[in-house]
């Protein structure tokens, strides 16, 4: 299973590029110098790390995402029930409304979310 976690600082320059992209490297660099007051250097070497990832990539020096936000948040997501609650999704719930009160819309949401979820498997 590919590792869908990102570091702090890793996840603040996936954001600037899911912003951003598709942007040139040149002006990618520019950016996390005013961003993150980094170097060339560091700028490249994150984004080899990204780019190794496979969630973005760097064609002749334009970096265009391969995994959308959305889709590496989904992963992120069931890597965490998988890794905490063994792939449990209602160990997971249980968990969370124990800790925290959930309001009758959020549970409306989340029952609407399991309908829509039932319909699309039959």
């Amino acid at each position: 299973m590919q590792e869908y976690k990102l570091g702090v600082m890793e996840g603040r320059f996936a954001d600037l590029i899911w912003e951003s992209a598709p942007i040139s490297t040149a002006e990618l660099v520019k950016l996390c110098q005013q961003e993150f007051d980094w170097k060339r250097t560091t700028t490249y070497t994150m984004l080899k790390r990204l780019c190794q990832r496979g969630i973005f990539q760097n064609n002749n020096g334009t970096v265009v995402v391969l995994i959308s936000k959305e889709v590496f948040s989904g992963k992120q997501s069931e890597q965490f029930v998988e890794d905490t609650f063994g792939g449990s999704l209602p160990a997971f719930i249980a968990a969370f409304v124990k800790r925290r009160r959930i309001s009758d819309a959020e549970a409306d949401e989340i029952q609407r979310l399991i309908d829509e979820s039932r319909e699309e498997n039959k």
